[in-house]
């Protein structure tokens, strides 16, 4: 092999030396933008998963304040009364105040869960957000079983029949809009939206000792 033949061979070695490095160092830097896109998304997940249950709990002691008894004297004075509101009429609907004025005061964390309720499903999917669903049919279902309540004791029976009916819809009404201890029916769903979204955002959240 003449001299010159050799350095050919030498300058295709060399230009493919060059070449294998740079497409090693694509793959390496292609490897290595996949690894560091996985863990970003991932811490992403985990403080999405994080604020989310968070703000669960923080909705769950809410509805436990909303509805916490007895109605303190002077809770539901600031309502304006309708034209010729009966004392009785009055009564009922200071206390339905109440409700509302207790929402108000905690309005803020179920605002923030409705905004992250999207965010979730886009991440998650529309399963996965399905105990933002539930938790709001529950504030719902309070709210209006504190209306209806209200105008059930606006009511005036006029038969011994007509009080008992009135009585049992009353009892009925109030284990929705008001705390009932251990076996209170909404308490008790509230802790099962609870245990879905911890079942959903615990193993997400426990996720971030593998980063």
């Amino acid at each position: 092999m003449s001299s010159e033949d050799i350095k050919i061979t030498l300058e295709v070695i060399n230009t493919l030396a060059i070449v294998i490095a740079s497409e090693i160092a694509s793959i390496a830097a292609i490897w290595g933008f996949s690894v560091w896109r996985k863990e970003f998304q991932g811490k992403r997940n985990i403080e999405l998963a994080e604020e989310v249950l968070a703000l669960f709990y923080e909705a769950k002691d809410a509805i436990r304040a909303i509805r916490r008894p007895p109605i303190f004297q002077g809770e539901g004075s600031t309502r304006k009364p309708q034209e010729e509101e009966t004392s009785q009429e009055k009564q009922a609907r200071d206390d339905a105040y109440v409700f509302y004025k207790r929402f108000d005061k905690r309005r803020e964390v179920f605002n923030k869960l409705h905004s992250e309720r999207y965010q979730f499903m886009a991440r998650f999917g529309r399963e996965e957000a399905k105990p933002f669903e539930d938790l709001k049919n529950l504030v719902i279902e309070i709210q209006c079983a504190t209306d209806v309540l209200a105008e059930l004791r606006c009511e005036i029976p006029y038969s011994q029949k007509d009080k008992k009916r009135l009585q049992e819809q009353i009892k009925e009404q109030e284990k929705i809009c008001w705390y009932h201890g251990k076996s209170d029916p909404i308490t008790l769903q509230v802790e099962k939206v609870i245990s879905n979204i911890e079942e959903i955002c615990r193993p997400i959240i426990i996720g971030k000792n593998k980063l």
